[in-house]
């Protein structure tokens, strides 16, 4: 393949066209979600939002608003959710606000410079706007198109809640109903997340087309009728001081619209009498009141454009198994019982498949090399090698490919997309996107890919902040050990309460990390694609994508730590590193000081520290030398202590040198405070209770 420079591109490069016009920085979009009261349009905004949205209300209101950045592929924006709006005519003051805001944003016009209060809001005005419309009640939502064509932005119609209108039997022709307008006009269903992504691509390519909605003027006999009124209006000091399009002028006028008439009669107080002669001549050529004959005649174009775009049928009741799978993994509540299902199969994967496989693969190989016991210091690095090496086939072989090959068919498969829309809501409160959900499900088998994947699905502060709490998340090793140990001294209580106990500090610590990286990123739209059947090909090739690094970048340093760990027990540093660690195992975990060996090996592998501690203690029944409390102490310090060397060694790649020590600066803060805390705590409840 050969790309537009001439240069040659590697064939397993997909070469993505970038537009020579792109939205970033000081040129990034303004976008305004308009709509009536019940289409949808907060829940479109909550969709897309980002976890940093600036709320406010409109000047002199109290009309509040949510504004925040978006990323919209290549491309930046500021997204306002507006007041819902029923109409840009008669409006109360409250209302008149919004459509201040769609007219002038921050710039105030000649005619408001006097008014209280400043501009409506503190940013400028839309690029463009997004109309969302609930497909439902289509003919009262198109009465406010019609009025929104005539501010002259380019416009695009978000059709929303389809499903509910397929439902009732509701078939609506979309792409005639954007010929009609001259808008594109994009079905969605933002409650579930379907056809987001399509609407803000259009969105940003209705803006690089400069493309403004088709003139919809009223029916001819009105037209003619204020073409009088029409001349008188069209002059250039009137539009300098309004600042608004001549046709919206002159039907605001023609209406009557007490802001504009009262804004006319303090600054052009010597053409208001001429005006009001010629809308009286114009309502006495009309029918009725000139106000309700425009009304009326909106009304009637709305239906007419309703009847040519509608056909209305039965209400629909056969559903496929996509529907069915939507309403598992996309619907509000029921996607939250698809999203645990999917947990489910991951710790099916973790606790059953990767703990045959370990027993198949690396357990095997650490049983033949444990005759082996060497004695001389050339003979200890080789042994050293060897345990690095296992240890490595322990990581890749039973944890991180079946987990990673499982995630990765999830994810062409179109689930993984769907969970993550779902839980994105959640992952807000914690200072995230839903997008890192995949990587935090990969920290159960692994954190080392799981971090690989952070870095993929997230950018600047959310990939550092998600990388930092998946050290957090208990991988196989960690949850092998509180398994072992607190299911058979704790019981079934015990381990959940340990499991409990990382989901709150994880909540916990999310947005004081993301306070400490104050930089908040923008909002994603999430694309929800179609159900697919993953191909051995694509699987293969994400696999292999995510667990490459472990060659490059682990092995090295679990070979090297392996080695390190391994001279200093050969010469019989054994008993300085007990004295070195007994302020902590001792002092302050009340452990025994010979934990502290098994401490310090579990930075190579978690699994190691279980082997040692029962080196240490003589014994493989721990409860007789440790009481329930120790146990309780001594897991949750390794739950939450440093994960291991191949963890810090992604950090270092991923999120730099820098933030890689804080995190562990970070590991073994909480690991103590933690385990301190809950240490005193259950030894105060056990004296209380003694």
């Amino acid at each position: 393949m050969v790309n537009n420079s001439g240069m040659d591109t590697p064939a397993n490069v997909t070469a993505i066209p970038v537009p020579t016009q792109l939205f970033r920085g000081k040129s990034r979009l303004r976008i305004a979600l308009v709509g009536m009261p019940n289409s949808g349009k907060s829940t479109l905004f909550k969709a897309v939002s980002s976890t940093a949205i600036n709320t406010g209300e409109l000047a002199g209101t109290h009309r509040a608003y949510g504004e925040c950045a978006v990323q919209i592929g290549f491309d930046e924006a500021r997204l306002v959710d507006l007041p819902s709006i029923h109409s840009l005519h008669h409006q109360e003051h409250d209302d008149l606000v919004a459509l201040q805001y769609l007219l002038w944003g921050d710039e105030q016009p000649p005619i408001s410079v006097h008014e209280p209060g400043g501009p409506p809001a503190p940013f400028a005005p839309p690029d463009v706007i997004i109309q969302v419309i609930d497909a439902t009640a289509l003919e009262r939502h198109l009465e406010l198109t019609l009025e929104l064509s005539q501010l002259a932005r380019p416009m695009v119609i978000a059709l929303n809640m389809m499903d509910e209108a397929w439902k009732k039997g509701l078939h609506i022709n979309s792409k005639q109903l954007s010929k009609q307008l001259g808008v594109p006009v994009v079905p969605t269903v933002a409650l579930m997340g379907r056809g987001i992504s399509e609407l803000f691509e259009a969105t940003v390519a209705a803006v690089r087309a400069e493309a403004c909605p088709l003139p919809q003027p009223a029916s001819h006999h009105i037209c003619d009728n204020l073409q009088p009124l029409s001349k008188a209006l069209n002059r250039s000091d009137l539009h300098d001081a309004f600042q608004v399009p001549h046709p919206f002028l002159v039907m605001q006028i023609a209406a009557g619209t007490r802001y504009f008439h009262e804004e006319m009669q303090m600054h052009f107080p010597a053409l208001v009498p001429e005006l009001e002669q010629l809308r009286s001549q114009a309502e006495s050529a009309l029918p009725r009141p000139i106000n309700e004959e425009i009304h009326a005649d909106r009304h009637h174009r709305a239906a007419t454009l309703f009847e040519a775009v509608t056909r209305v049928g039965a209400p629909h009741e056969g559903r496929g198994w996509r529907y069915w799978l939507d309403e598992l993994f996309l619907h509000p509540q029921w996607g939250l019982l698809g999203s645990l299902m999917v947990f489910a199969a991951v710790l099916f994967v973790v606790f059953e498949i990767s703990v045959w496989l370990d027993s198949m693969t690396a357990a095997r190989l650490i049983d033949w090399v444990s005759v082996w016991q060497p004695q001389t210091t050339g003979a200890v690095i080789g042994r050293a090698v060897v345990d690095g090496l296992i240890g490595l086939v322990g990581i890749v072989v039973p944890y991180m490919i079946p987990l990673v090959l499982l995630l990765v068919a999830l994810e062409e498969a179109g689930v993984m997309q769907r969970i993550a829309f779902v839980v994105d809501r959640g992952f807000h409160h914690i200072g995230l996107h839903g997008g890192v959900a995949v990587p935090f499900l990969l920290g159960l088998g692994c954190n080392v890919p799981a971090i690989s994947g952070a870095a993929m699905a997230a950018t600047g502060r959310e990939r550092v902040v998600a990388s930092l709490l998946i050290t957090f998340v208990p991988c196989s090793a960690r949850s092998a050990i509180i398994l072992a140990l607190a299911g058979k001294y704790l019981g079934g209580f015990g381990v959940l309460a340990i499991f409990m106990l990382t989901i709150m500090v994880i909540a916990v610590l999310g947005p004081l990390l993301t306070r400490r990286y104050a930089d908040r990123g923008p909002g994603q739209v999430q694309e929800i694609p179609a159900y697919a059947l993953p191909t051995w090909q694509a699987l293969l090739t994400k696999t292999w994508g995510r667990t490459r690094d472990i060659l490059t970048i682990v092995t090295p340093l679990l070979v090297g730590g392996s080695v390190v760990l391994a001279l200093l027990n050969h010469v019989g540093a054994d008993d300085y590193i007990n004295m070195i660690f007994t302020p902590i195992t001792s002092w302050w975990l009340g452990l025994p000081v010979v934990l502290g060996v098994p401490i310090l090996f579990g930075v190579l592998r978690k699994e190691l520290s279980l082997l040692m501690i029962y080196q240490a203690l003589g014994t493989f029944e721990v409860g007789d030398y440790l009481d329930w409390v120790q146990i309780v102490t001594f897991l949750i310090f390794l739950t939450f202590y440093i994960p291991c060397v191949s963890t810090f060694a992604v950090m270092l790649k991923t999120i730099g040198r820098k933030e890689a020590m804080f995190s562990l600066f970070l590991s073994v803060s909480v690991a103590l405070l933690v385990s301190g805390v809950i240490r005193v705590l259950l030894e105060g409840g056990r004296f209380l209770a003694g």
